[in-house]
């Protein structure tokens, strides 16, 4: 999974997507101070298909983007910008060769973040955050 991670990483660079967040895409968990709008991605499933002569892996990978402005329109802005870098694209991936990437789902939601004031203590604020599947699928050569 270093090598998708790396791959998810390099796509990003120097596309709209990256300077909408700021360069702030975590891989599984954001930073305790991470400053929004920002984007995390895990890996949800990964499930290994076998034929006769060849291995692939079979992936679920969700992007999750947050903003914590009053309206969605930030967050759908980042959906945007996230579609145009990462779907049926094609991601180079060191020792494999990518058979696709193709979203599957979206969902956008609001929900309640923890976050730590500089002036101390946890306050709990609502973001708007956008959950996106993809399914990503690759074979070792």
């Amino acid at each position: 999974m270093k090598t998708l991670t790396k791959a998810i990483m390099g796509k990003k660079a120097g596309s709209s997507f990256n300077t909408a967040i700021g360069g702030r895409l975590y891989k599984t968990i954001a930073d305790e101070d991470a400053v929004y709008p920002y984007s995390v991605f895990k890996v949800v499933n990964d499930r290994p298909e076998y034929t006769f002569k060849n291995t692939f892996e079979d992936v679920i990978t969700q992007f999750s983007l947050f903003s914590a402005s009053n309206s969605s329109s930030e967050v759908e802005d980042l959906f945007t910008y996230l579609k145009t870098v990462y779907d049926d694209c094609a991601l180079t991936l060191t020792g494999s060769s990518l058979i696709w990437m193709v979203r599957q789902n979206a969902n956008l939601i609001l929900e309640e973040h923890t976050v730590k004031p500089s002036s101390g203590g946890e306050s709990i604020i609502w973001v708007w955050a956008y959950h996106v599947d993809y399914n990503i699928v690759f074979e070792r050569t």
